[in-house]
């Protein structure tokens, strides 16, 4: 039985903004980002989703919680594997910023691997689509959540090299055969 899952990217936060790296500093929704959260949630409705789940992170968690709201769901259910990507030395710096103390090739300090990221996060997409199975879930996590499964159900590729991954955007995936697959990237509803 196939499973769906709505992977959507929470909502703008400061440091997004500032174009900072969060990795699993744990920075809150801005003003904007609540907005976008809504957006989302009112974009969800007209479909019957099983459940929200959403990652600890109070970025996430928060966005998870009002598109509960606006889908007249209950609280999301945390599953702490869905956490972003740790990044390590560069959490807090500025894309430039990055670039200047860790140019292109250089190893980060405490950044987790594209397959660590992996070899956490589908086990737990495994698990709920087996608890799931049939259904249509959402799941709110982050942008590098989101590109590393991007990468995994494309067989790394991208469906546009170098597009972003917005904040508030919903990627729609199925759970099929033991398998992540990807139907579209920031699906436009």
């Amino acid at each position: 039985m196939v499973t769906r899952f709505a992977i959507v990217r929470h909502g703008q936060t400061d440091w997004n903004l500032e174009q900072r790296i969060q990795g699993s500093t744990d920075i809150p929704l801005n003003s904007l980002g609540r907005a976008q959260a809504a957006e989302t949630g009112l974009a969800l409705r007209g479909t019957a989703w099983t459940a929200v789940v959403t990652s600890p992170l109070v970025r996430a968690h928060e966005t998870a919680r009002i598109i509960s709201g606006e889908l007249d769901h209950p609280a999301p259910l945390v599953v702490p594997e869905l956490t972003e990507r740790h990044h390590g030395d560069i959490e807090g710096l500025t894309f430039a910023e990055r670039q200047l103390r860790f140019p292109d090739g250089s190893v980060v300090p405490g950044l987790e691997s594209r397959q660590a990221v992996l070899d956490r996060v589908l086990p737990a997409l495994e698990r709920l689509a087996t608890a799931h199975q049939g259904s249509r879930l959402v799941v709110v996590c982050h942008g590098g959540v989101i590109g590393t499964l991007v990468r995994y159900a494309t067989d790394g590729r991208r469906p546009t090299p170098g597009e972003l991954i917005p904040n508030g955007s919903v990627h729609d995936f199925r759970w099929e055969s033991g398998r992540l697959e990807l139907d579209s990237f920031a699906a436009a509803r």
